[in-house]
């Protein structure tokens, strides 16, 4: 497997990125000014972005592996090297998601345990009703993970 940061023509993983935050204007908020990471393993599996949201506080903004590899441990390889990289520039990473026990297992997995929950953020942010597994989200979670 193979780990590259991505400097330039990000939006060309967006079909990527889309699998992790389906809407394209709230991608473009952390996008250019995220830090971008890409997974090979042969080919193109997984994408993420990070961004500082504060001094040594970082934020997972969006992390993607495509449907057909998923389960297959490219996102937990991925986020396992996300807090390597960046453990000596932040101590807290954050990552918000919807309230999904699948999505709260594979973090959990990665070491990240419960911070706060934004009420209503996807019913307020969002153009369109957003669905995981069945389950329409409304509030956002917060999830952090101590990097030191």
């Amino acid at each position: 497997m193979e780990i590259l940061q991505v400097f330039s023509n990000k939006k060309q993983f967006l079909d990527l990125l889309l699998l992790g935050d389906e809407q394209e204007d709230m991608i473009d908020r952390y996008l250019e000014e995220g830090d971008m990471f890409v997974l090979y393993d042969g080919d193109l599996k997984s994408a993420c972005v990070v961004a500082e949201i504060e001094e040594r506080t970082f934020e997972l903004k969006n992390i993607a592996t495509y449907e057909n590899f998923q389960g297959k441990g490219y996102g937990e390889y991925l986020v396992r090297f996300i807090f390597d990289h960046y453990r000596s520039r932040g101590d807290i990473m954050y990552v918000g998601t919807g309230d999904v026990l699948w999505i709260r297992s594979f973090y959990g997995k990665c070491g990240f345990e419960y911070s706060h929950t934004v009420r209503n953020f996807f019913t307020d942010n969002y153009d369109h009703p957003i669905y995981d597994s069945g389950v329409l989200l409304n509030d956002m979670i917060y999830l952090k993970k101590e990097l030191n």
